[in-house]
């Protein structure tokens, strides 16, 4: 099985591409970038359809309203909704052609309710929701299913930059920081990255063939 890789940079691939032993395809991909999406989707293309699509590249920035600029509430916008949607553009009428496939959308949380100071975040996650349950509508005939998976505070560099900034804030650790972070859910965990890519791997396979539209939380029960 060949799998599409794409990053900023080769070098944040490498491991990656190392571990996958051949089966990874490296492929640079800057989301932030409108230019990008139609360029790599006719490099995937031009190897075959693929059967399976997950958007996951996120930024999530914080700021109260007043200190939210411009800049950075149409850079998170841009990576967080408008690739994702070209993507989907580009590739899913391939997908419906050669018979079906799986686009596989990763929100958060922020897609479900509101958080203080993160109101671009939100607002892009939420935007990413609407468009996967408007695609799973139309694509629903051509065997094309689009969900959505919206977990919470994930153990990943995003959730490191932000304990890193609230340790620079509150003069806490980044250890306390972090445990700030894993308390905002009922089981005062971190998601782990792992944990997430296996609901992918599910919503990939034949058993969710008739799942379609759908947001699964993975939060610890925080939406609860």
């Amino acid at each position: 099985m060949q799998v599409w890789a794409l990053a900023r940079s080769l070098d944040a691939l490498d491991s990656l591409t190392k571990e996958a032993g051949g089966d990874v395809r490296p492929l640079t991909f800057d989301a932030a970038d409108p230019a990008e999406p139609e360029r790599v989707a006719k490099r995937i293309l031009e190897s075959g359809v693929p059967r399976v699509l997950v958007n996951n590249a996120g930024i999530a920035l914080s700021a109260p309203l007043g200190k939210t600029s411009l800049d950075d509430y149409e850079r998170t916008m841009a990576v967080n909704v408008r690739a994702p949607y070209l993507l989907c553009r580009e590739l899913m009428p391939a997908m419906a052609k050669a018979g079906g496939g799986r686009v596989i959308n990763i929100a958060s949380t922020a897609a479900l309710k509101g958080f203080k100071y993160t109101s671009a975040y939100c607002a892009s996650k939420h935007a990413l929701l609407g468009m996967t349950r408007a695609l799973a509508v139309e694509f629903a005939p051509k065997r094309v299913t689009v969900n959505a998976v919206c977990p919470g505070w994930t153990d990943t560099d995003m959730l490191q930059a932000s304990a890193a900034n609230i340790a620079k804030v509150t003069g806490r650790s980044h250890e306390e920081a972090r445990q700030t972070l894993a308390q905002m859910n009922p089981m005062g965990t971190l998601i782990r990255p792992e944990d997430v890519a296996e609901l992918c791997w599910f919503l990939a396979s034949d058993a969710a063939a008739t799942i379609t539209g759908a947001a699964y939380t993975m939060d610890g029960g925080e939406a609860a």
